[in-house]
């Protein structure tokens, strides 16, 4: 039985260091997928270049997610999942980010509308800011949330406050001014809220609350 011949790179990073050069730091191929890293400071222009040349055209934006490694302690890595739909190929650009500088990168919103909420969950899960971001704001977590960023690897288990503290907090951050009724879903609930926050929430909404 003839084995099976491990797919190579994608042609794109061949014309990728010829228009960047040392901005383009590394490749590898994993599982028939090729990943570039890049530099961070450079990563826009990249982004832009992969979107709009012609032969590139990745004009899908998949993902935007981030990464810890446990045994990379000091990198976070920031990580685009473009394809280019005409021809179904997939590329994964990356940046790599100190912890202990600057947590940041640009935003792609410009490029890919899309990246809106993408980019805010990267921020509120990870704490990485989207330089240029039209709204960037917490998106799985309450906008008052102050326990840090839950998929950091130093981030406790439970939380760094006890459930107590968090219900405290959770229940005294006046959600109703970041969400409407229908975003919060609790009006079949409204009886179990605190009377505080029911006669804040019928204020706000101008009725009254049965």
């Amino acid at each position: 039985m003839t084995p099976a011949v491990a797919a190579g790179p994608s042609a794109s990073v061949a014309a990728l260091r010829a228009a960047f050069g040392p901005a383009i730091r590394r490749h590898d191929v994993v599982a028939g997928d090729t990943i570039v890293l890049v530099d961070a400071a450079r990563v826009h222009d990249i982004l832009a270049w992969l979107r709009d040349t012609p032969g590139q055209r990745y004009d899908y934006l998949v993902d935007v997610t981030a990464v810890e490694y446990r045994d990379r302690e000091r990198l976070l890595e920031v990580v685009w999942f473009l394809r280019a739909l005409e021809r179904a190929e997939d590329l994964r650009l990356k940046v790599e980010l100190a912890k202990d500088g600057p947590l940041a990168v640009p935003t792609c919103t410009d490029l890919w509308r899309g990246a809106d909420w993408l980019e805010r969950e990267v921020w509120d899960m990870f704490g990485i800011r989207f330089s240029g971001h039209p709204d960037l704001r917490r998106l799985l977590m309450w906008e008052t949330y102050a326990e840090g960023h839950p998929l950091r690897k130093d981030f406790p288990l439970r939380g760094h406050f006890s459930r107590a503290e968090q219900t405290r907090q959770a229940l005294g951050g006046a959600a109703e001014k970041h969400y409407s009724l229908e975003e919060l879903s609790i009006a079949d609930a409204m009886h179990y809220l605190p009377d505080d926050m029911r006669e804040r929430l019928a204020h706000g909404h101008h009725g009254e609350v049965e």
